[in-house]
């Protein structure tokens, strides 16, 4: 598959480019969350990456979670589109992006667990309270979202 943002890079360099991206966070049965280690700076992540030049926005999400994590979903639910300043960052290339980032939530899912070796240090489940302390920060703010959403679903369950 083309590489629409390594192709820009070459023309660019290091210069932020604005990058659209489409992520998911998984959920098992017991609603915990899926999560990353990154190989290329060390924090915990969800899933997701770059759309491709002219690829729908939800196969793009389908794809970054079956490359990254060797799962396939069977069902996606748009949390949210999340951009701004909590979405841009530096890649520790030196590569810096502004995201707009399209994240789904998946709770329907099958395969067998993956990880990708070239981006991906460690995959692990956790449970919703007790999300890890070094989170990428362009996450942050899905994540939080996400957090709400299963309080809510906590409160609504136990009444």
């Amino acid at each position: 598959m083309p590489n629409y943002i390594m192709d820009l890079r070459r023309l660019v360099g290091h210069r932020p480019l604005l990058m659209p991206a489409a992520s998911v966070i998984l959920e098992d049965g017991d609603g915990r969350v899926l999560l990353q280690l990154r190989a290329d700076n060390g924090l915990w992540c969800y899933h997701g990456g770059a759309v491709e030049l002219d690829e729908v926005v939800e196969d793009a999400a389908r794809r970054e979670l079956w490359e990254e994590t060797g799962l396939e979903s069977e069902s996606l639910e748009l949390l949210g589109i999340y951009s701004g300043p909590e979405l841009h960052f530096c890649y520790p290339n030196g590569d810096e992006v502004s995201v707009i980032d399209h994240v789904y939530r998946c709770r329907h899912w099958h395969g067998s667990l993956q990880a990708q070796e070239e981006e991906v240090s460690r995959l692990r489940w956790f449970s919703w309270d007790e999300l890890p302390e070094d989170l990428m920060p362009s996450a942050r703010p899905a994540l939080r979202d996400w957090l709400t959403l299963k309080r809510r679903e906590s409160d609504s369950f136990s009444k």
